[in-house]
């Protein structure tokens, strides 16, 4: 037979079950003000840390974009060369371009065509960096409008020099080796000897 518990142990647990419910009532869900200030501290030191590398993601697109453009000259000279053409690379500075032509020099009558290969599509720098002036050799320094740096069948380039810079001020240089067709990137707002400013 079950017995029934008595009204002590009824109390002893409505008691327990109190306490218990009290002491889980009175917790709030919240954070205490230490918490916050650890989680705060620690956000803070993650972002003393983190900070000088932001800075660096500008100066790597300015970077990257220095890079792309050495590489279609470079690519430029070598298929003049190889294909024997005159390889046009038109840099439009109002607008912010770069873009390929070419000549068939044996052609009856040469004239530039614009290049519609993949390697001659139109390139448009990113909002945050600009062309800003470029300097051919016989034409001199050029910031507004459009200018012009040939590659000849012979092996040769127009001497050119070209900065960009970036909204914060940052420039890189890209000097065309005249008789290499390698390009030279300096960080930096550079002229270099021989070419006028």
């Amino acid at each position: 037979m079950k017995s029934r518990p008595g009204p002590a142990s009824r109390r002893a647990r409505a008691s327990a079950r109190a306490r218990f419910g009290a002491s889980v009532k009175s917790a709030s869900p919240g954070f205490t003000l230490l918490e916050l200030a650890i989680i705060i501290f620690i956000m803070g030191l993650m972002l003393t840390v983190a900070m000088p590398y932001l800075g660096g993601f500008r100066q790597a697109a300015l970077r990257s974009q220095a890079r792309r453009l050495a590489g279609r000259a470079t690519y430029m000279f070598d298929e003049a060369t190889g294909h024997k053409l005159v390889l046009r690379l038109i840099f439009d500075l109002d607008n912010n371009r770069y873009s390929a032509a070419q000549l068939d020099p044996y052609a009856v009558q040469p004239v530039f065509a614009p290049d519609n290969s993949l390697s001659g599509r139109v390139v448009t720098m990113p909002p945050a960096i600009r062309i800003r002036d470029v300097t051919v050799e016989g034409i001199g320094t050029v910031n507004r409008g459009t200018v012009a740096t040939n590659f000849y069948p012979e092996g040769y380039v127009d001497a050119t020099v070209v900065h960009l810079d970036d909204a914060s001020g940052d420039v890189m240089t890209l000097e065309f080796s005249p008789l290499t067709g390698q390009v030279a990137i300096v960080s930096g707002d550079v002229m270099p000897s021989g070419m006028p400013r």
